[in-house]
């Protein structure tokens, strides 16, 4: 099937590569077949890939293949690179000089915060990060500004296109573009120059695209047009493992491709290298449950193998020391190394307790795709204000948080501070303090007092409250985690997630040291977390992750954790987010060679509070015969598959804290707000507030679509949204 696929050169050709079936071996053969054996000059041939070490390694595959250095000339890059390259050569024809700028996210951040404040819009109001990123999504849905104004509904997205519209403006008089810029920008130049558009079609022999479901809107039109003449278009992917929606992948478009080519040829890999047959039956048994799906099913190479494993844990501690038993017993018994174990989990969140047991129990381990838990920024900064609560002559965690959140109080008001702190003989605290007689002008004066009135009550809090309620404390009255729900973009909200999962530490730790020091000793917890070596010098540790950073990867033994409804999959309100979970899950299941443990937790600590959980829906959607119970019953035999979603007691090593105590069948209804209706006015944790435009269903099947202020439009189900009805 791969051969065919190489060979078939002429006219449009889309190959479903399944998970750990060669796909990249696919695509730099047909490039070496396309200059070696039919003799296509390398510069006709178009190669587009979305990393640049995906790039790379295939060009040194191509020289490889041909040995004699016949690919010079050949275009293969990223999107963005590539046409960065054509439009030096050809922006000028739009207006733009050849040596335009290249604005990062920083640049243009403060760009739109500049266009922000022209227009006397309060970035408190409207994070500046929001307002980036409600502008790339619409250019990477090719919605230009004359377009958002006449869609803009609300006073905020009438405020956004005012925005947008002078953003792009003020890009064009610094001739400067933004990433979502160098994939627009070809297309208006495609737009008013045709000419130039069929030159660069007659160009462009053939075009061959990697991940071909991770492209976007503006990228298939892209690619769409400059295969418009020849249709020697080759995609490659997997729509079984499009898990990027959230950063404007559009699924459809390969779902779609024979739509747009009626006469392609497809080609499904369905042979993994990777595998065992039973782990690939249970990844079939998964992604069957789709409806927008290409059907093909996985077939392994490999042995049988062995069933998965269902953990079943109390609380995430026990899970997280199930796994840590696992890894050791199986090092010593069956002879892997630690570098042959993965863990992943659905949020960045999740690593904390991992890591905590893993560290107890001196496993190696390394964070891929992120940093360690306590090093992360936002956890630095909660845990220095704890520190300096206790002691206010710590100047670093003083200069770390004096600012955090944005106050004013710069570089050269702290410079001011420092000089009267030192003419005065007293601490930099201790100047905050006499901001008034220390004739500060007005303005430092005042965010000085703020700071301090902020720190004095933590202290009131810290010396009769427990570690949770002095973090609780924090996070209400210096706004951490509010400005964050606030910014509601991705990288906000995993911030938001790990300062709720420190919340959720601070009040596990409170449940279990009562009369103890407590913040004190938590904070020398911490410490004693923050000093542990995880790699040790060594490349033999224990992989974490979450499942988006573990694409593309492989391990002999992957436990898939947190398996939790409203975990993973995680809160979902719309039949395409699940299914994206779904999605997700098989990216998951299919990293593991030749084992899978699947873990789940009958409780778990969120934002602060003890929470019941059910068993996720994807365990069930399982075949039960691929799947075994810790012990080695088979599902059925351990609980009964409905039931078995629910929280019930028994026998462990760990019991049951009593917060968590109740009857075993009942299940946890979710608030169902009463009396939504049209014109109805809610709040949404993630996408804040909005009105309700229509309502459609009834009981566990309504829907509910509402406008929000910044996030849009939303079809949300109503029974997991959690809406809060404003009075």
């Amino acid at each position: 099937m791969q051969r065919e696929a190489v060979r078939t050169t002429e006219g449009p050709v889309m190959v479903l590569a399944g998970a750990g079936s060669g796909k990249t071996r696919v695509i730099t053969y047909r490039i070496a077949y396309l200059i070696g054996e039919k003799r296509v000059e390398p510069h006709r041939i178009l190669a587009l890939t979305f990393t640049n070490k995906a790039a790379s390694e295939m060009r040194q595959r191509v020289d490889e293949l041909l040995h004699d250095g016949s690919s010079r000339g050949l275009w293969i890059g990223t999107f963005h690179s590539i046409f960065a390259r054509l439009l030096r050569n050809y922006i000028h024809l739009i207006g733009y000089n050849g040596n335009f700028s290249i604005y990062d996210a920083d640049d243009s951040k403060s760009l739109i915060k500049q266009v922000m404040k022209e227009l006397g819009m309060s970035v408190d109001v409207v994070p500046a990060a929001t307002v980036q990123g409600v502008i790339s999504r619409a250019k990477n849905s090719f919605i230009l500004p004359a377009q958002f104004q006449a869609d803009a509904s609300d006073y905020n997205s009438r405020q956004i296109a005012g925005v947008y519209e002078r953003y792009t403006s003020k890009l064009r008089e610094n001739n400067a573009l933004d990433f979502d810029d160098l994939l627009l920008k070809p297309l208006e130049l495609f737009r008013e120059h045709p000419a130039l558009l069929e030159q660069l079609q007659e160009y462009f022999g053939y075009i061959l695209i990697d991940e071909y479901q991770d492209t976007n809107r503006v990228q298939y039109l892209v690619a769409k047009a400059l295969a418009a003449r020849h249709r020697n278009i080759f995609v490659v992917g997997d729509d079984a493992q499009s898990i990027y929606s959230w950063r404007g992948a559009d699924i459809t478009n390969i779902l779609n491709f024979q739509d747009d080519y009626p006469e392609a040829a497809v080609f499904k890999l369905v042979e993994n290298y990777r595998s065992t047959q039973t782990i690939l039956q249970a990844a079939n048994s998964i992604i069957r449950r789709n409806r927008k799906q290409i059907e093909k099913e996985l077939v392994s190479k490999q042995s049988e193998g062995e069933p998965l494993t269902l953990l079943e844990a109390f609380s995430e501690k026990h899970e997280a020391e199930k796994a840590g038993d696992y890894i050791r017993t199986w090092k010593l018994s069956k002879g892997f190394d630690y570098r042959d174990f993965a863990i992943f989990y659905r949020t960045n969140a999740q690593s904390r307790v991992l890591e905590d047991i893993l560290r107890m129990h001196r496993i190696p381990y390394r964070i891929f795709g992120s940093i360690s838990f306590y090093k992360r920024r936002e956890i630095k900064d909660a845990i220095a204000y704890l520190r300096f609560i206790l002691n206010d002559h710590d100047t670093e965690s003083l200069l770390r948080i004096i600012n955090v959140p944005p106050r004013k109080i710069g570089e050269v008001s702290v410079g001011k501070l420092r000089t009267y702190a030192a003419e005065h003989d007293i601490s930099l605290y201790e100047t905050v303090t006499k901001a008034a007689e220390a004739g500060f002008p007005g303005r430092l004066k005042n965010a000085l007092e703020a700071f301090a009135a902020v720190i004095e009550n933590l202290k009131r809090v810290a010396e009769e409250g427990s570690v949770y309620e002095v973090l609780s404390a924090l996070y209400e009255s210096t706004g951490l985690t509010s400005l964050l729900q606030a910014e509601n973009t991705p990288e906000a909200m995993a911030r938001y997630e790990n300062l709720q999962e420190l919340l959720s530490m601070a009040r596990d730790f409170s449940d279990h040291n009562q009369g103890a020091n407590s913040l004190n000793d938590f904070l020398n917890d911490i410490s004693l977390a923050t000093d542990y070596d995880e790699v040790q010098e060594s490349t033999n540790y224990v992989s974490l992750m979450t499942v988006h950073s573990a694409k593309g990867l492989e391990f002999p033994v992957v436990f898939i954790t947190g398996l939790e409804e409203r975990l993973f999959p995680l809160n979902f309100y719309e039949e395409a987010e699940l299914e994206e979970e779904r999605r997700l899950f098989y990216v998951a299941v299919t990293r593991a060679q030749r084992k899978v443990f699947l873990s789940w937790a009958k409780s778990r600590y969120h934002y602060g509070q003890p929470q019941r959980n059910m068993r996720s829906m994807f365990i069930d959607e399982i075949d039960g015969e691929l799947l075994v119970t810790e012990g080695g019953g088979s599902r059925e035999n351990g609980a009964s598959a409905g039931a078995s979603r629910f929280v019930s007691q028994g026998s462990g090593r760990a019991a049951v804290p009593a917060a968590f105590s109740a009857a075993p069948d009942a299940r946890p209804a979710p608030p169902k707000p009463a009396g939504l209706r049209a014109g109805t006015r809610v709040h949404h944790a993630m996408f804040g507030p909005g009105v309700v435009v229509s309502v459609q269903g009834s009981g566990e099947h309504q829907k509910a679509v509402i406008r929000f202020r910044t996030a849009g439009e939303k079809t949300l189900m109503v029974q997991y949204a959690n809406l809060t009805i404003e009075r």
